[in-house]
């Protein structure tokens, strides 16, 4: 990526990123779909041997693209949209997922829950020409009003029991009456059943598994697609 190529107000942001992290733009292939994100480059200095699946309080979920991340982007590079459908990813982290869904015609919203996540997000969707995108900050305990969304996505928001009701609550009320929540997560992540649980009462939830290779060997990632009873 030619930074050079940026336009100005992204290379405001990504200069501001900058004076905190070590970043670079790394290629994402999806299908036929060739993105450039930008990344953290100095992982072990900010995960510092942090456990995702024990230190849920303080692990850094945003700074890292995950594989459950790529598992949802391949979905949003398959499910036929209509030009113009509204997705909204929540926690959506460096943005994969959504930024390939844009790039298949959805109108997105991407969506966490501080400034600097965003930035990352925004500074990547002007490296791949991805204008017709917003950037949303949104508390789950306190959701912002806005439209209702056609899809809504996500990838590893699962990992404290406090969030869940505040989560069910988001999805009623940001999920348009016909429309669709995919959520995609490893396996391991144990707080997915306990939601799925509760989720349960409100919607149909189907399943599927896929085995993926990974920096700690073969994994397998959950995707439930869920839509209103």
């Amino acid at each position: 990526m030619d930074i050079a190529n940026l336009p100005e107000n992204a290379k405001k942001v990504l200069k501001r990123i900058r004076k905190q992290y070590k970043v670079g733009f790394q290629p994402l292939r999806v299908r036929d779909v060739e993105l450039q994100i930008l990344q953290v480059t100095d992982l072990e200095h900010l995960l510092a041997g942090k456990d995702p699946f024990a230190d849920v309080e303080n692990f850094p979920f945003w700074v890292k693209l995950w594989e459950a991340a790529l598992m949802l982007s391949d979905i949003m590079a398959t499910v036929p949209c209509q030009p113009g459908q509204s997705l909204l990813e929540l926690g959506a982290g460096l943005g994969a997922p959504g930024l390939v869904a844009a790039s298949r015609g959805y109108k997105v919203t991407l969506s966490d829950y501080e400034p600097h996540i965003l930035d990352f997000q925004r500074v990547s969707a002007a490296a791949n020409d991805i204008t017709d995108i917003d950037f949303k900050m949104i508390d789950w305990k306190k959701p912002p009003e806005m439209d209702q969304f056609e899809t809504i996505i996500g990838a590893e928001i699962l990992f404290r029991d406090e969030f869940f009701n505040p989560l069910l609550n988001v999805f009623d009320k940001y999920l348009a009456p016909n429309g669709t929540i995919y959520i995609a997560h490893d396996v391991r992540r144990k707080s997915v059943p306990k939601f799925l649980d509760l989720a349960q009462k409100k919607y149909e939830i189907a399943v599927k598994s896929q085995k993926m290779n990974s920096e700690d060997g073969e994994i397998t990632i959950l995707v439930n697609r869920l839509k209103r009873k």
